[in-house]
């Protein structure tokens, strides 16, 4: 069922508040059940919450309620959409995060999202073998079946988007500023392209959100967030890109990395990833030998849960008792569709009978 628009409106009014990340705004939904029973709770019941008195005094300022009316506006226009978690079309493999947005903008294709993605990333200041290599890697990944996902960013970010658009593919750039301020400036006709390809742009942030330093890392979960794996084409040791690749690792994803000459310091960072335990990668295959069941992979209705005969030890419990696996894992293994995979494990994870450490899936004894 649709949220109603005065949720909606409250919805985006609890984004628009200062200071208020997604953990907060997820306790207040798990504390009032809605926005707007939260809106309209007493101050005395936010500060109860552990929540600053800034948030609870700013809820009702015109200029939160400004910038919920702008969003409003802002989707009645064509290709523009709104994901909130926990409703229909969030991201599967992103609402597994911890910190999971509470909402996303989308302008462009909102579907491609659950679809296999990839996330390419690396330097803004690469090389131009490192910037060919990533223009050549995301061609040859979107021709095998996956959305590329990276950040809009100079350097190897636009390359793995252009690389692409030119394969005919889709790609998917995350923002780490509001999709009303394009970030660099001069990446507008990029977007405008990645638009026109069938592609998404998305964001966190609030529409007019300008670029703060500490927002890019912030957005680096969404990246690894919605891919099942991330490629570090070149990085040094202090690349925000390294951010990115130990987001993935922490998420369970798989972290690739193409190593480059020792006498380069861009290929610094990818080394340490794989010292770190990132897998070398030298051409396309070591990427697709992992993922072979993603590739080509088409939206699929949700098949109907078929409860396991009276003594039959669920599926999913079976490889899980064999060793701890990421849900993507378990849905290659099983076969299954991944949002019936997570589906399932919610069911099991209430029964006692799994629990999800560190981005793995175990079973529990009993």
């Amino acid at each position: 069922m649709p949220l109603s628009p005065a949720e909606l409106e409250a919805r985006l009014r609890l984004h628009a508040l200062p200071g208020f990340g997604p953990r907060r705004h997820r306790r207040l939904l798990e504390a009032f059940a809605s926005a707007s029973a939260a809106l309209s709770a007493p101050a005395s019941a936010w500060r109860a919450l552990g929540l600053p008195a800034g948030c609870a005094e700013a809820r009702r300022s015109a200029e939160v309620r400004q910038q919920a009316a702008m969003a409003l506006a802002w989707l009645e226009q064509p290709q523009r959409q709104l994901l909130l978690l926990g409703e229909p079309g969030y991201p599967a493999l992103l609402a597994e995060l911890d910190d999971a947005p509470p909402l996303l903008f989308v302008e462009g294709e909102a579907a491609l999202l659950e679809q296999p993605q990839l996330a390419m990333v690396g330097s803004r200041r690469a090389s131009k073998p490192g910037l060919d290599t990533a223009r050549a890697f995301a061609r040859q990944l979107a021709g095998a079946g996956f959305v590329i996902s990276s950040g809009l960013a100079l350097g190897i970010d636009g390359a793995a988007h252009r690389g692409a658009l030119e394969a005919s593919g889709q790609t998917v750039a995350v923002l780490g500023t509001g999709l009303q301020r394009i970030y660099p400036a001069r990446h507008a006709p990029l977007a405008a392209e990645i638009l026109a390809g069938g592609g998404a742009l998305v964001s966190e942030l609030p529409l007019d959100c300008p670029p703060q330093a500490g927002n890019f890392p912030r957005r680096n979960r969404i990246i690894s967030g919605l891919s099942l794996g991330v490629l570090v084409v070149e990085a040094s040791p202090s690349s925000g890109s390294l951010i990115t690749a130990r987001l993935a690792a922490e998420q369970g994803r798989e972290v690739y990395a193409i190593p480059g000459s020792i006498h380069h310091p861009g290929a610094r960072g990818c080394h340490q990833l794989i010292r770190d335990g990132a897998t070398l990668v030298e051409s396309i295959e070591h990427i697709l030998e992992a993922l072979r069941g993603w590739q080509n992979l088409a939206p699929a209705p949700r098949p109907p849960a078929v409860p396991a005969p009276a003594g039959e030890r669920h599926p999913l419990l079976a490889l899980l008792h064999a060793a701890p696996q990421t849900s993507e894992a378990l849905a290659l293994a099983s076969g299954w569709p991944l949002a019936r995979v997570l589906a399932a494990l919610t069911e099991l994870e209430l029964d006692g009978l799994v629990a999800c450490e560190g981005g793995r899936w175990l079973g529990c004894a009993g």
